[in-house]
């Protein structure tokens, strides 16, 4: 397996333009049953718009690419599939989330969610509310996620001006590091606190990560690569 590239870049530069995906138009039918299948393991999963990437190039500290809109259902399907389509790739934003004693703060996917019991930072396939004209918002779509996810508003840290990119083969993780003024215990209490004011929260626990003592199988292989370079430069 190719290991992770992580590039670090100051300026995204993500268009969005109208593609009609044939993944997306040649297997439709399919598409549709495996949605209706996944739909009946999790009645809450919606089959909303998304947006998937398209070129992506690193070049003198930016990433460049262009992102079209297609189904949550094609989107579910390509990864379910094992990504048949490789000149497509799935591009988000995560807050990497890191207390003022130098713990990461994790969340753990609900039962309920499309990718129940995995370990991340707040993230996101990015949607239509991410668009700004023809610009994907990703830092507006970081700020909103980690909002819905934990109830931190863009007031609760300071965004690092620098987004680590983590390339595995059809993801791009564009992950941005947010420093929190508390300590790793504080942020978790207070994420927990606003989990259960929510009905139906996405999250179903808070996880700290102060070394690879405290990585889990159940995190993606960006995540675990991200951290690990973190944790070597501290």
């Amino acid at each position: 397996m190719t290991p992770p590239a992580i590039h670090r870049v100051t300026t995204l530069d993500l268009v969005v333009h109208p593609f009609a995906w044939p993944f997306a138009q040649q297997r439709r039918a399919e598409i549709d049953a495996h949605f209706a299948a996944r739909q009946r393991e999790r009645p809450k999963l919606w089959n909303g718009r998304v947006l998937l990437g398209r070129d992506a190039r690193f070049s003198g500290g930016r990433l460049a690419a262009s992102f079209f809109e297609t189904d949550f259902a094609s989107f579910l399907a390509w990864r379910d599939w094992g990504f048949p389509d490789h000149s497509v790739f799935n591009g988000f934003g995560m807050g990497a989330l890191r207390a003022s004693d130098g713990a990461f703060v994790l969340g753990e996917m609900g039962e309920h969610t499309a990718n129940a019991g995995r370990v991340y930072f707040p993230s996101g396939t990015p949607d239509l509310d991410d668009i700004n004209g023809d610009v994907l918002d990703i830092p507006g779509s970081v700020a909103r996620e980690l909002e819905e996810e934990t109830g931190l508003t863009p007031a609760d840290y300071r965004c690092d001006p620098h987004w680590h990119c983590v390339v595995t083969g059809p993801a791009i993780a564009m992950i941005r590091i947010l420093d929190a003024d508390m300590p790793g215990e504080a942020v978790r209490s207070r994420i927990e606190a606003n989990l259960k004011q929510q009905v139906h929260p996405e999250l179903a626990a808070i996880h700290l990560v102060r070394d690879s003592s405290d990585f889990r199988p159940s995190m993606p292989r960006f995540v675990t690569a991200f951290l690990e370079q973190q944790l070597a430069s501290a």
